[in-house]
């Protein structure tokens, strides 16, 4: 199993994203790319900490390839958004890859050319490639937000 890092605004919406492509085996939201060690939600909302809300992919690399990866990344959000994706602002809401490796940092450099020269956006695309640090695991009640809440509102109103 190979790992893979991305933040692309809430980690909600990149989460569902990501669970849904075949060859992935677990995501599971999280903060990157900050100062603190070990920060929590309230922290890094301040903005104060460096830290993108991120998504840790582990996926199959026989059933699914980091490119295809990188393909879901662009789909799943507005990466011409600057610090932010649609009503949630800052920095920890921006558009960035994190490659664990050099194969995976040649890679999202070439995907982002790609993408940019795609004709896809008007605007500039402003995602960042940044070394991939620590992963640090959300809180509990962040993991599979929407899937417990999807099934909530099931119990309630099916």
């Amino acid at each position: 199993m190979a790992k893979a890092m991305f933040g692309a605004g809430c980690f909600w919406g990149i989460e569902e994203a990501f669970r849904a492509v075949p060859g992935v085996a677990d995501v599971a939201v999280g903060y990157s790319g900050g100062t603190v060690d070990n920060p929590g939600y309230e922290a890094v909302c301040t903005g104060r900490t460096g830290h993108a809300e991120v998504v840790e992919v582990i996926y199959d690399e026989a059933a699914v390839s980091y490119e295809d990866l990188l393909e879901t990344f662009w789909g799943c959000h507005d990466p011409t958004q600057l610090d932010r994706q649609g009503p949630d602002i800052g920095t920890q809401y921006r558009s960035a890859i994190f490659p664990v490796d050099a194969d995976q940092e040649q890679a999202a450099r070439t995907s982002l050319a790609s993408e940019e020269e795609s004709g896809r956006h008007r605007r500039p695309i402003v995602t960042r490639i940044e070394p991939a640090g620590p992963f640090w695991r959300a809180e509990e009640y962040h993991q599979q937000y929407i899937a417990k809440r999807r099934s909530g509102f099931r119990r309630l109103f099916g």
